[in-house]
């Protein structure tokens, strides 16, 4: 890991709809930085609007990464993530820009800054081929109960019908006697980079306003369409990127579950929930300075984050530049 040693990195976390986009492109001007995300879902392909992707035309200029790396069919873990992340952070750093790393996805973020061990689990064939089997014959839902009951973590993150991730959670669990988010330690060795981190975060009342907003904002733009678009394309509600937020409850609007209208509601309650999740992954790390944002005066906010981040020897644009 010596050959990621001391790169300042700037990173940019908090709720989903708080402003992360808007601050990183700032400051990504002022620092000549530039920008990969950090979010699960925008590294699929074809999911642009649900997932709040910045459209290319409005990124300014400023160059983006991790965003469309994989199809939406595909399986992409937290361990893919570092594996493609770190090499883009040591390459834009190499050329004398700021690397930023911004987005909701707590574990994207330790999974680069902490040097996690990604070590695989053992599988067990046997004991998959057996919660399969107990799949069949009792359902899905004995499967989400019993990891509940292990795991209740990973089961609030893992939808009911995603039978691959439950299984896979379950075989965790079983064989290694303790939780999924424990099998991700940090390990002993020195961190790769040097993060400065910034925590965005708003009077929940404003935030779950401009979540409802923005799911408005989606419906409008033909998230319905880029759903059924996705459906042609093969994929279902068994992959990973159809548990998103947004996909998971229009694809039951599309088999005839729920109403259009109910849609559209467990979509800004799902979306607030998960507000309140990242909130409490991001409450844990010591390392985050919080910042009320954009209630604050947003000059002072970003000349305090300016100071803070030359303090720890991250260089300003220079003026004629």
């Amino acid at each position: 890991m010596e050959e990621y040693a001391q790169i300042p990195i700037v990173c940019i976390v908090g709720p989903t709809a708080v402003g992360k986009t808007g601050l990183s492109l700032e400051l990504s001007h002022r620092l000549d930085g530039e920008i990969i995300s950090a979010d699960s879902m925008q590294v699929y392909r074809g999911m642009d609007i649900g997932t709040a992707k910045l459209p290319f035309i409005e990124r300014e200029g400023v160059p983006h990464y991790m965003i469309d790396v994989v199809d939406p069919t595909e399986t992409f873990t937290a361990y893919d993530y570092a594996r493609m992340a770190r090499p883009i952070i040591r390459d834009i750093a190499s050329r004398g820009k700021v690397p930023f790393m911004v987005g909701g996805t707590g574990l994207y973020f330790r999974s680069v800054l902490d040097d996690l061990d990604f070590t695989p689990a053992t599988r067990d064939e046997a004991l998959r081929s057996t919660l399969e089997l107990e799949t069949v014959e009792h359902g899905i839902q004995v499967l989400h109960e019993w990891l509940q009951q292990l795991d209740p973590v990973s089961a609030m993150r893992i939808h009911p019908n995603d039978q691959k991730r439950l299984i896979r959670a379950l075989e965790i669990n079983l064989l290694t006697g303790k939780p999924v988010a424990e099998n991700h330690r940090s390990t002993n060795s020195l961190s790769p980079f040097v993060p400065l981190v910034i925590g965005l975060n708003m009077e929940r009342e404003v935030l779950y306003a401009r979540i409802d907003q923005r799911v408005d904002q989606m419906i409008d733009e033909g998230l319905l369409f880029e759903v059924q678009t996705l459906i042609k394309k093969g994929c279902t509600a068994q992959h990973t990127s159809m548990q998103a937020i947004g996909y998971k409850e229009l694809v039951n609007y599309i088999e005839g579950h729920v109403s259009f209208s109910d849609a559209v509601i467990r979509i800004k309650q799902a979306s607030r929930r998960y507000a309140k999740r990242q909130l409490s992954w991001f409450r844990a790390d010591p390392r985050i300075s919080w910042y009320n944002w954009p209630n604050d005066d947003k000059i002072s906010v970003v000349s305090t984050i300016l100071e803070s981040i030359n303090r720890d020897g991250i260089r300003k644009k220079p003026t004629y530049e």
